[in-house]
């Protein structure tokens, strides 16, 4: 019930005083009906102008205008319904602010022209207002002076009109019961969480539906119908550049060589073939290759011996619509990017949790682990698809299996408190298990780890096995014990024999080098140690502490070797001349994102408490601050010189971009903050904040120094986002529960009530999603929470998307009109956070919001970087598998 107290409210004088819920409820049924009586309005002005033009007087002078229908039902349209959008505009004309607000001295509804003559051009009173267009002139529409001819055969046909205006206000009225029940006068499919869209029947406004909420956007002064607007997906399209990071935080078997010398890791869906530019240790550079046939986050590798191709494996997910997508793993050549053979697709559950190819016979096989609760191992011709042999492996988890590389019939496994030797006879098992039997290892008089995250097979046939107590068992050959023959009858077991003291804390990667030697990687003390025959300790380094521990080891090329951190960083170098980094990352969610006014730079902030500049020439950081708290939104001032970042706790930071100083510090409420904005011209600040609150702030020329302007209250949820206007008087703005505001900053941070007026307002930046030039990127069945982020191209060519589904989308800007196709990119492999193009739109930088990724795509198309602005752009034609509707 809207009335109905929430826990924890009190109930002043025994319940008497309505709750602020109530009191919230009231209000927004109020601007519920104050909306639908302006559309009423607008549309009588309307009509009343018409039968002016259709009864003008003899001779075809203008006579006296007749009222605007009363103040009455001007005061109506001004409450737009709730939810809703803000439309931007495209370059298109509108009144001046002297002559709107004379017309909104008269009728607080749509302004008629006056007279019916084209408006004379503004002066100089309306900075930020483009200059009106005439209304096109309809086919349909008489001219003004037929009246003044009309012969009594004509006056019944002018009677008739009357008629039809009348009938037309009254399919006007019925139409304000969609704000008060949520229905659709038109009969649509649908429940509450569809996305539908009507146009008004006078062509002022068109109406989406989020969550059965009604949104109504008006539609801009030089824009007849939405229907003539251009349609299809957009001739540009968007080619992955780089990759922004390394999954090394929670995988493991994520890090090798090929033959090719590139280096294969993976994040997100995206496996990445990356060849280091320079020399040893050099930063960035480099060049990358993507292997995009996942459809969900990869989650280990595994090379084959030839060096070239590549067993991937993914976890299990779900698609849009809610069905779920299976795990999988994908066989594919590394030179050509071509999927070879695809696997286990209906076998395996929940994920493929770890990868090995066979060694002794060219690679022959595959043995998959897969992520269900008996975590089962399955051996599989991998040519024909086919699987040989399949056992419940155990209930403890399990991170890494791998074939004896001399004996492909010998097969380890381990992972929690366990290793397990396997032996594998291809002719099947008397217990259907296809011939797999297992031998658990014994630690006897050793100390029984918690995990063994790793091992390795030594050219003499032991094993060595690292664990989390820090030391390595060496594992050898033994006679099989009469007395405990194990199931199936193992040939052979095999049993420490000796053990050595390592590291400080769990042994996370263990690598066999081409000289023989093994390296062992660390987690608590971050070494790096080189062993010698008999596991003699020869040389070692020691990994910088803002890297993390060693996740990963792979041999390079001659000496180098390259290491994977569990701070998702990829190094490069050798034991004598340390590590420098190649690849960095994130290592949490991924909110806040802007890119640099002139620059091909951007930064980036999330959970992980870092704030990262990043070059996107070399792809690579520039630098990284520690923010201590949660950062969720940030915005370069218009000179470059320093960018403000928002947290979580209501504090908002302005740094210097050269020394990475701190120069204001402020705190608005206590709640997080969603977005921050400067204006064009770099003088204001605008923050919106979970506390229904827009903070104006002045700012100093050089942008360092801010004082508090004004607040913007007037939102009934949180500010999800913001744009200011070209003149950077105005503000738009969306919230929490679909509503859309504008603002006028410079006269005092005033709600605008009229929202018609703002109609043709032009906006220097888009990164609203709702709004009448972006309302055709909501897909059907949409609950108002599946589009993250989403912002225009400078030159106002296309629209960025980033959804709920780990998609980025291209649409045509404007888009207006419902089921809008686009171009889709996959890749992301969570809920996409932010889009934002680069200054000259040559590149579009996308965050994936779990997997902790940052794409940067390439521009192809549409006449290239730099383009001219051409928002009334001919419709391109593409085919029609390019579509996404």
């Amino acid at each position: 019930m809207d009335g109905a107290a929430g826990p924890g409210e009190g109930r002043a004088g025994g319940g008497e005083s309505p709750g602020p819920h109530s009191l919230g409820s009231l209000s927004r049924r109020l601007r519920v009906q104050e909306e639908e009586m302006e559309l009423v309005k607008a549309a009588l002005a309307e009509v009343l102008r018409r039968l002016r033009l259709q009864e003008g007087p003899p001779g075809g002078s203008p006579g006296p205008a007749p009222p605007h229908g009363g103040r009455e039902a001007a005061s109506l349209r001004d409450s737009s319904p709730p939810p809703p959008p803000g439309p931007a505009l495209v370059s298109r004309g509108t009144q001046t602010e002297t002559e709107t607000e004379a017309s909104a001295a008269l009728s607080n509804g749509p302004p008629a022209p006056p007279g019916g003559g084209e408006e004379e051009p503004g002066g100089a009173g309306s900075p930020g207002v483009p200059r009106p267009l005439a209304l096109p002139q309809r086919g349909d529409t008489p001219r003004r002076n037929s009246s003044s001819s009309a012969s009594p055969a004509d006056r019944p046909r002018q009677k008739l009109s009357r008629k039809a205006a009348s009938s037309a206000n009254l399919l006007l009225r019925s139409g304000s019961s969609e704000s008060r029940g949520g229905k659709d006068p038109v009969s649509s499919p649908g429940g509450p969480g569809s996305r539908r869209s009507n146009y008004n029947l006078e062509g002022i406004s068109v109406k989406m539906f989020l969550r059965g909420r009604p949104i109504t956007m008006y539609i801009p002064s030089g824009v007849r119908s939405p229907e003539e607007l251009p349609s299809g997906p957009p001739p540009e399209n968007l080619s992955l550049d780089w990759v922004y990071g390394y999954r090394g935080r929670d995988s493991r078997s994520n890090l090798f060589v090929l033959r090719s010398g590139e280096v294969v890791y993976f994040i997100a869906c995206v496996v990445v073939l990356y060849r280091p530019g320079g020399g040893p240790g050099g930063p960035g550079g480099g060049v990358q290759r993507h292997y995009l046939g996942h459809t969900d986050c990869v989650r280990c590798l595994a090379v084959h011996p030839d060096g070239v191709r590549v067993a991937s494996g993914q976890t299990a997910g779900v698609d849009k619509d809610g069905k779920p997508l299976q795990p999988v793993v994908h066989i594919w050549d590394s030179e050509k990017l071509h999927k070879l053979q695809e696997i286990g697709l209906g076998v395996f559950e929940r994920g493929v949790g770890a990868l090995a190819f066979s060694v002794a016979d060219q690679g022959s096989f595959l043995c998959v682990v897969d992520d269900s609760n008996e975590h089962m191992l399955s051996v599989w011709d991998w040519n024909r698809g086919a699987k040989l042999a399949e056992i419940k492996s155990t209930n403890d988890s399990v991170l890494a299996v791998g074939f004896n590389p001399r004996d492909s019939s010998c097969i380890v496994t381990s992972g929690k408190s366990h290793v397990h030797f396997w032996n594998w006879s291809t002719g099947g098992g008397a217990l259907g298990n296809g011939g797999l039997a297992r031998k658990q290892g014994v630690f006897g008089k050793y100390k029984k780890p918690k995990f063994v995250p790793c091992f390795v097979f030594l050219p003499d046939g032991d094993i060595l096995t690292g664990d989390s107590e820090g030391t390595i068992l060496t594992w050898g050959r033994s006679l099989p014990d009469s007395r405990t023959p194990g199931r199936g009858g193992a040939k052979e077991t095999f049993g420490i024999v000796a053990q050595t003291r390592a590291h400080e804390g769990s042994i996370f990667a263990l690598c066999l080098l081409r000289d023989g030697t093994v390296l062992s990687g660390g987690g608590r003390d971050r070494r790096l140690v080189q062993w010698g025959p008999g596991l003699t300790a020869l040389q070692e380094a020691e990994i910088p502490e803002q890297f993390g521990a060693v996740r990963a080891i792979a041999e390079g090329l001659g000496s180098e070797l390259l290491v994977g951190t569990t701070k998702n960083a990829l190094l490069r170098g050798d034991l004598t001349q340390g590590f420098s980094p190649v690849i960095q990352g994130h290592t949490d969610e991924l909110w806040g994102l802007c890119t640099h006014p002139s620059l091909n730079r951007f930064l980036t902030c999330g959970h992980d408490r870092q704030l990262c500049l990043w070059d996107g020439e070399s792809h690579a950081l520039a630098w990284s601050l520690d923010l201590k708290e949660t950062g969720l939104c940030a915005d370069f001032h218009p000179s470059g010189k320093v960018v403000a970042v928002g947290l979580n706790t209501g504090r908002w930071l302005v740094l210097d971009t050269e020394t990475r100083e701190i120069v204001s510090d402020f705190t608005d409420g206590n709640e997080q903050l969603s977005v921050v904005r400067y204006s064009p011209d770099g003088l204001f600040l605008a923050i919106g904040s979970h506390d229904n609150m827009i903070y104006i702030y002045s700012v100093s020329g050089d942008g360092a120094k801010c004082g508090r302007f004004g607040r913007c209250v007037g939102h009934s949820s949180f500010i999800t986002h913001l744009d200011w206007s070209k003149d950077g008087s105005f503000i738009m703005s969306n919230s929490g529960d679909y509503e859309i505001l504008y603002w006028d900053v410079l006269g005092g941070c005033k709600l605008l009530r009229n929202r018609y007026e703002s109609r043709d307002r032009e906006w220097a930046t888009y990164t609203c999603v709702l709004g009448f030039h972006v309302y055709g990127v909501w897909p059907d069945g949409s609950d108002g929470t599946d589009i993250n982020s989403l912002c225009r191209s400078h030159n106002e060519r296309v629209v960025a998307v980033a959804d709920d589904f780990c998609k980025v989308h291209l649409f045509l800007y404007p888009c207006a009109r419902a089921k809008a196709p686009s171009r889709k990119f996959g890749g992301h492999g969570s809920h996409v956070t932010s889009v934002r193009f680069t200054h000259d739109d040559s590149h579009l930088i996308s965050l994936g919001g779990k997997d902790a990724s940052i794409f940067q795509w390439r521009m192809l198309g549409g006449g290239g970087s730099g383009a001219p602005a051409t928002p009334s752009r001919t419709p391109s034609l593409s085919p029609a598998s390019s579509l996404d509707a």
